[in-house]
């Protein structure tokens, strides 16, 4: 009796204990997300307010999101003139916000503030003070992709120093080959399209897409190109899926969520990774092997330059990983392809609403290369199409904004930045500003770029579309190369016009997309 009364205590006590357990976990946890959803916020708020900066007021968890939301759905299937000035376009509650409340207002994205940033001096210091400015919330990024975008700190500088090799002048005059074989196969398959009277109408958005995807593919890859292509359309799709959801990552775990969305993207992302898993590890067994592995793609001088690496002094096995080596690889795809494509559809769009430049481009191409295919020094010749790309560059800058936070409190110009703010770096706004650009900043003139992009603006540091500062993007002159070689070959088989069916409809789908494709006219230039 004793016994049972002693071990009725003991579960009591258990009880008691475990109870008293769930409940402190409970008031923490409803502690720690009451000062997420409110406290916290509001006391940002407060602080912004007093340094005289403005916006709506906070509400609660969704913040601006469901006016972003709308306000963009309504306005991304709209059509808009050719002249007419994308901004109010493609940035409509960012336009909106700073017409409203001033140039260094805020939104609330979900439960934080973002400034918004549009002055080039503040542009410039928070872009060269990566350690203190860092993009916000890395892991939400990554349902993207990761790699080098994402990374931070040691890790990034890290990954920066073994991806560098496979950007020097060297390794990208070896890649110009595999890229004019893409676009040599798309000339060849659009001359096939042509009908007796010489002409063809075609969207050539689609076009463009599949060719950086194989540019993409053949220089990241080799000889495995065919794999690489399948796992461009994978990644093609997964982002339009990604772009569905894209307002809920703030809110933690919502990406494993079990819904349909996110159970597509997760078998994308595994299909994606073992494809590429594949493709390193059949690689590296050669490597190990002492056998040839074709080292001028990508992958080959990824690879060498982490064996290398690895074996420097105090480096050994702290190289990448072969996740590491996947990440980057989808960010190479990702990246590359999506950024190269929205510069040439633009780029086309534009000459064809400008046929002297269009003339002035195909002239000088037929002139520095005359029958011949495009080569690396001959691209590095073409004057009037490098300031044409570069004028398209400050006209639909591909990707338009980023974001940055700071990692302590600190000073921004007159302003006083706690961790918790973000800002949104907003690069459209900045490349089409006339106090910078003159009064002709939404007009196309690719001579403002006649004596280089250091002399275009009125101020320096207002042309970046690569970013700038340690992080620019490490593969600036492999997108310029890309960009080049397929405007030059389009251009030396075929004249073009808009077709009556186009539609302008510039929107950022993480880079600057026609809405409503791009229907041209091609005409053929063949002499036969």
């Amino acid at each position: 009796m004793g016994l049972l009364f002693f071990e009725n205590k003991m579960d009591a006590a258990l009880s008691l204990i475990l109870t008293s357990i769930l409940v402190a976990a409970s008031v923490t946890w409803a502690v720690k997300l009451l000062n997420w959803v409110w406290f916290r916020p509001r006391k940002l708020e407060k602080f912004l307010r007093e340094q005289g900066l403005n916006g709506k007021p906070y509400r609660p968890f969704l913040g601006d999101l469901k006016d972003y939301v709308t306000a963009v759905k309504s306005e991304q299937r709209r059509t808009i003139e050719l002249s007419d000035d994308i901004i109010p376009h493609i940035f409509t509650y960012y336009y909106e916000t700073i017409n409203k409340y001033g140039e260094n207002s805020f939104v609330w994205f979900g439960p934080w503030p973002r400034l918004n940033i549009t002055d080039p001096e503040l542009i410039k210091e928070i872009l060269r003070k990566p350690d203190i400015f860092q993009k916000p919330i890395p892991k939400t990024g990554k349902i993207f992709t990761g790699g080098l975008l994402l990374h931070e700190g040691e890790k990034w500088a890290k990954h920066r120093k073994i991806i560098n090799p496979a950007f020097t002048v060297d390794k990208l005059k070896n890649m110009v080959p595999a890229i004019g074989v893409s676009c040599s196969k798309m000339v060849e398959k659009l001359k096939a399209m042509i009908n007796d009277e010489g002409w063809c109408e075609i969207d050539m958005w689609p076009w463009l897409e599949d060719l950086t995807g194989d540019m993409i593919s053949r220089t990241a890859f080799g000889s495995s190109h065919e794999q690489g292509t399948k796992i461009f359309h994978l990644q093609a799709e997964r982002l339009k899926l990604t772009v569905q959801i894209v307002q809920f990552l703030f809110i933690p775990g919502w990406r494993y969520l079990p819904t349909k969305v996110n159970r597509k993207i997760k078998a994308m992302n595994e299909e994606i990774q073992s494809l590429l898993k594949g493709i390193i590890e059949k690689r590296q067994k050669a490597m190990d092997r002492g056998e040839a592995t074709g080292g001028d793609d990508l992958l080959g001088i990824l690879m060498e330059s982490n064996s290398r690496f690895t074996e420097e002094d105090g480096n050994k096995n702290k190289g990448m990983s072969i996740e590491d080596v996947i990440e980057e690889c989808e960010l190479f795809y990702l990246v590359g392809s999506e950024t190269t494509a929205s510069l040439l559809v633009w780029t086309i769009v534009l000459l064809c609403k400008h046929p002297e430049w269009q003339t002035q481009a195909r002239e000088e191409v037929n002139r520095v290369f005359g029958n011949s295919e495009p080569t690396f020094e001959g691209l590095n010749h073409l004057k009037i199409v490098t300031m044409i790309l570069q004028e398209v560059l400050r006209l639909y800058t591909p990707a338009p904004m980023t974001v940055r936070g700071p990692t302590e409190t600190v000073k921004l110009g007159k302003m006083t930045i706690p961790p918790g703010v973000h800002m949104t770096i907003l690069l459209g706004l900045l490349h089409r500003d006339p106090m910078i650009w003159g009064d002709d900043a939404n007009e196309f003139d690719p001579r403002r770029f006649s004596e280089g992009f250091s002399k275009a603006a009125k101020t320096q540091s207002s042309f970046i579309p690569f970013s700038s500062g340690p992080r620019v993007c490490i593969g600036q002159n492999f997108a310029m190369i890309q960009a080049k070689m397929g405007l030059a070959m389009i251009l030396k088989s075929f004249s073009l016009e808009l077709s009556p069916s186009y539609l302008h409809a510039p929107f950022p789908i993480l880079t600057i997309q026609p809405q409503y494709g791009a229907p041209l006219i091609l005409r053929s230039l063949d002499s036969s």
